[in-house]
């Protein structure tokens, strides 16, 4: 996720188990860029042992190609081509989720990437831009090429983060194309997390706000398939992910500024208090220095109770999820 999971937080995640491997904050390609050196240092100081695939994002078939060959020179586990990201600025430029307006247009940077990409190129999708009927054709339009794995965020650009994934489009998507199939989109805890998967037939799961929120989801993951005990963190726990955050991104810093810096903790910390109490996002936003971020922070989290497992249905930042909630016989 933009401005969130840069090399401090893929750092404090790797520390709580970590995903199969990690995807940059996008490269931003035009005619006359470079590759973001800040962006860069992910993928050359990942000293985490994770394979890390680097995320491009633009509108230009030949810029693109350019930049994919430079990153190839990094050590990558592979290119993943943005396809998803609904911003309206984003989208106004005709890249990531505003380039499924033109499957044409999809066709043609897709060709030209695999043409230029010898190790793994992959996709990150929406299931239409404004509504699912386009997603037949994107299908289509994705089997031309050889790519070698295809994440769906199961809901189209213009419904952004508010409404219920679509998990059928995904399980066609998984019939429809050779490639592996993974589902991306509204997992906040390990239940919804296994139902997706179960209503998919997917190859994995990938998974952002969630972890942003519970940074030992993917070893719960990992557990709950293995059949084995589920690990519940605790206030202190999370305590112990907000210090060590805070701490990592202030070492990043080339001239640290105690205000700044709390600004940039909001960022995080807007999806991390979800769940935590109406009372604790309110502090959290009007919080301006150090002493009172960590004393709001250390007066609601040391304790050793058990974290709320979901966040509240009326969440601005998680919604719809509990439709993969509602099966009893997941947990």
């Amino acid at each position: 996720m933009q401005n969130v999971t840069d090399l401090p937080f893929m750092r404090v995640m790797a520390r709580r188990g970590g995903p199969d491997w990690f995807v940059t904050e996008f490269f931003r390609v035009h005619p006359a860029s470079k590759p973001d050196r800040y962006i860069l240092r992910s993928i050359r100081e990942n000293e985490t042992g994770i394979p890390i695939f680097a995320q491009i994002i633009g509108s230009d078939p030949e810029a693109m190609v350019k930049e994919a060959k430079v990153l190839l020179r990094e050590n990558i586990a592979g290119i993943d081509l943005n396809l998803g990201c609904p911003s309206p600025t984003v989208c106004g430029k005709n890249a990531g989720g505003g380039l499924l307006r033109h499957p044409q247009e999809v066709d043609r940077m897709l060709g030209a990437l695999r043409e230029v990409i010898p190790t793994r190129f992959t996709v990150k999708t929406r299931v239409g831009f404004a509504e699912e009927r386009e997603f037949e054709e994107l299908l289509a339009v994705f089997s031309r090429h050889a790519i070698d794995g295809l994440t769906i965020h199961g809901r189209t650009v213009a419904d952004r983060y508010q409404t219920p994934v679509r998990p059928h489009c995904i399980a066609r998507a998984v019939e429809a194309l050779d490639c592996p199939v993974i589902a991306n989109g509204n997992v906040v805890n390990v239940a919804s997390g296994v139902r997706y998967h179960q209503l998919t037939g997917a190859a994995g799961l990938m998974i952002g706000r969630g972890a942003i929120r519970n940074p030992w989801i993917f070893d719960q993951l990992r557990a709950r398939y293995r059949g084995e005990a589920v690990f519940q963190p605790t206030g202190r726990d999370l305590l112990g992910y907000i210090e060590e955050l805070y701490d990592e991104l202030a070492r990043e810093s080339k001239e640290f500024h105690e205000v700044h810096h709390i600004q940039r903790m909001k960022k995080t910390m807007l999806y991390i208090v979800q769940g935590l109490g109406e009372e604790f996002e309110h502090d959290m936003r009007r919080m301006r220095t150090a002493e009172e971020f960590f004393r709001l922070c250390r007066g609601q989290l040391d304790h050793d109770e058990p974290l709320a497992d979901v966040p509240p249905e009326q969440s601005r930042l998680f919604c719809g999820f509990q439709e993969l909630l509602q099966d009893p016989g997941v947990g």
